[in-house]
């Protein structure tokens, strides 16, 4: 049986092994897709047991996704988003040339998850929150989709700043000072607690604005609460995980004879799946 994880730190809110065991089953797979948490010095070790055939495939989450790139063989990644959260192995019919790829389904995960709602940001004011492992993918996907500003703010200034060198045309707020905008994302954990608040004042937010939020599990967080209370468009991080777990099943499923992977369904019975949760 083949065995595949999703790593992070924390990883108890991950729903993708329910959604990969699943389609596992659904394409008469025979494997297995478990959680687990790690420490940064274990990520050595998790990259050896793919090249020696123990794991299959991993997909990686907050906050690993830019400390696994050096223990891979290549990244195909954009050189500005420097984030990887699949990894699988790159099978060649030279004995010993396989190799340890890792990749980003993050990019498209987001575009699709907007398309899917048919909200486009194109000429609108965005706001970012956050400048951690899934955010540069997020700027590259908007950057794509032709937003007329992207503003972000960091708790960390330097951060923010960094994010800045690969992005340029990104607008640096301090942390707390909500400007005006269109659609507001937040790319940090905060959210995955309970009681974890978001420095905003909702009330000075001017209505009609779009709340997104990467985090899918909590359902809704208090960021998009506060926002649905009084009256804004919501939308949590479901179907950019979907989407990204997606193209994620589809790398892991590349096989000689299966050269493009098998892309699983979405539908309404995978969706009711992950409400269930």
């Amino acid at each position: 049986m083949k065995k595949y994880l999703v790593i992070g730190n924390p990883i108890d809110h991950s729903l993708s092994p329910k959604l990969h065991n699943y389609w596992f089953k659904e394409n008469n797979i025979d494997a297995v897709y478990e959680k687990k948490q790690i420490k940064e010095s274990d990520i050595e070790e998790l990259i050896l047991a793919i090249r020696n055939d123990q794991i299959e495939g991993i997909n990686v989450t907050v906050p690993f996704k830019n400390s696994v790139i050096p223990f891979l063989d290549k990244a195909e990644i954009s050189e500005k988003t420097q984030s990887v959260n699949t990894i699988y192995k790159e099978r060649n019919s030279l004995k010993g040339s396989d190799k340890i790829v890792g990749r980003n389904t993050d990019i498209l995960g987001f575009r699709y998850s907007l398309e899917h709602i048919k909200y486009s940001v194109k000429g609108k004011k965005i706001f970012l929150l956050g400048a951690g492992g899934v955010t540069p993918s997020i700027i590259y996907a908007l950057e794509e989709m032709g937003p007329s500003v992207i503003m972000l703010s960091n708790r960390t200034k330097k951060k923010a700043e960094d994010l800045k060198k690969l992005f340029p045309q990104i607008e640096i707020v301090e942390w707390g000072n909500i400007k005006d905008f269109d659609m507001i994302i937040n790319t940090t954990s905060l959210g995955l607690k309970e009681n974890d608040k978001l420095p905003i004042n909702y009330d000075q937010v001017s209505p009609g604005k779009f709340f997104y939020d990467v985090i899918y599990n909590p359902k809704k967080t208090n960021f998009l609460l506060e926002a649905e209370k009084r009256g804004h468009q919501i939308e949590n991080g479901k179907m950019m995980f979907v989407y990204q777990a997606q193209e994620a099943f589809r790398l892991f499923t590349i096989a000689p004879n299966i050269e493009s992977g098998i892309l699983p369904l979405i539908n309404k019975k995978v969706l009711k799946l992950l409400e269930n949760d």
